[in-house]
């Protein structure tokens, strides 16, 4: 197993690192904005899209790793963009197990940011929150899912519904007569959304692969890492945030980074980074190299969620009063840290997850 980032990963995280500083600078302590189209069809401009996909759609070799690598970025300034939805989730689905039809419908559109998609996804050890049977031959789904990522802008949505043959994932359009979505708001903004359909009609050429195929529990792995790769640039960035204002921050005649229990609470908080990274890198990789990777997700998803409630919290206490203050751009990390931390099941959901696959695994 090898960490070492590729010259593709390079490439693209820089590229997406100049964009994003320079959104992040002239945003300043301004309100962000649950969504930014301008900054999403700048980085279609610069080929960040597209580029991410080429593994599925071009061959150029491109695929989840490099996602990670620009999803960190986009963490770094906890930018408003619905890559982690509409590029690791929806768009790649499509490219793995949709047609020619959902190419030229959705793919193609979102790579060139003039659409964006949202993964209606179950949260981890919950049913999917729709359900398909079969009327007269046809799918009619129903059901609804809260808290849909992205959601609340997207303009078609990648929905994981139980059908009597497996689960299975249907591509909806916002338009759809039988789909209604109610924008909601969240720690950290308003794209969330609840996602409602009332026996809409979706016909085969609308499911990614067939019901039972996997490909339900393909979209959730890696949309999954995507969470880790975010949570992993907004934990790294609050720590180094929390960092430079300890070594300014005076007390008693001294930087509160003299005081040992602030060293110590920084040192905590570098080995939780650390070991998001390490379990972030180790579950992308199993995934980009085909391999069963359930543990290794659930593993990734968990110090995620464990270490980006601690890492969060350190930084607010660090900083004291400015630390919850939205004049200062710290706020925003932690509303971030804390959506990442439960999306698609907290903690204590991961840890289920793993101890029954340890179960499951024989002696």
């Amino acid at each position: 197993m090898d960490f070492s980032l590729t010259e593709a990963q390079q490439d693209l995280g820089g590229l997406a690192a100049r964009i994003l500083g320079d959104w992040n600078e002239r945003s300043g302590s301004s309100p962000v904005e649950a969504y930014d189209p301008d900054l999403w069809a700048q980085l279609a401009r610069a080929g960040l899209l597209d580029a991410a996909l080429a593994e599925s759609v071009g061959g150029g070799g491109f695929g989840l790793l490099e996602q990670c690598s620009v999803l960190i970025e986009i963490g770094t300034v906890a930018a408003p963009v619905p890559y982690l939805s509409s590029i690791t989730g929806g768009a790649a689905a499509m490219a793995e197990f949709g047609s020619g039809m959902h190419t030229e419908r959705w793919v193609l559109p979102v790579t060139r940011g003039q659409r964006t998609l949202a993964s209606a996804l179950a949260d981890e050890g919950s049913p999917p929150g729709f359900t398909g049977r079969y009327v007269d031959g046809s799918l009619r789904v129903s059901g609804t899912q809260t808290a849909v990522l992205h959601g609340a802008h997207a303009d078609g949505y990648v929905c994981e519904l139980a059908t009597p043959d497996g689960a299975a994932l249907a591509v909806v359009d916002r338009a759809h007569d039988g789909l209604s979505v109610s924008e909601q708001h969240v720690v950290d903004g308003t794209d969330a959304a609840l996602v409602e359909l009332d026996d809409a009609a979706v016909d085969e050429g609308a499911l990614l692969g067939a019901p039972g195929s996997g490909a339900a529990t393909w979209l959730r792995q890696r949309v999954t890492v995507g969470l880790c790769a975010l949570q992993l640039g907004i934990t790294s960035r609050a720590l180094e945030m929390t960092s430079e204002y300890a070594q300014k921050r005076e007390q008693f005649g001294e930087v509160i980074g003299s005081f040992q229990a602030v060293r110590q609470r920084l040192a905590e908080a570098y080995l939780d980074v650390e070991a998001v990274r390490l379990t972030l890198w180790q579950a992308a990789w199993a995934l980009s190299e085909g391999k069963p990777a359930a543990e290794e997700v659930a593993t990734a998803k968990f110090w995620a969620a464990q270490a980006g409630h601690r890492v969060a919290h350190s930084a607010v206490h660090v900083h004291g009063g400015v630390g919850i203050d939205t004049d200062y751009p710290l706020h925003r990390y932690f509303v971030a840290a804390k959506r990442a931390e439960f999306a698609l099941g907290g903690a204590t959901a991961q840890l289920r997850a793993l101890g029954s696959l340890l179960a499951d695994t024989p002696a």
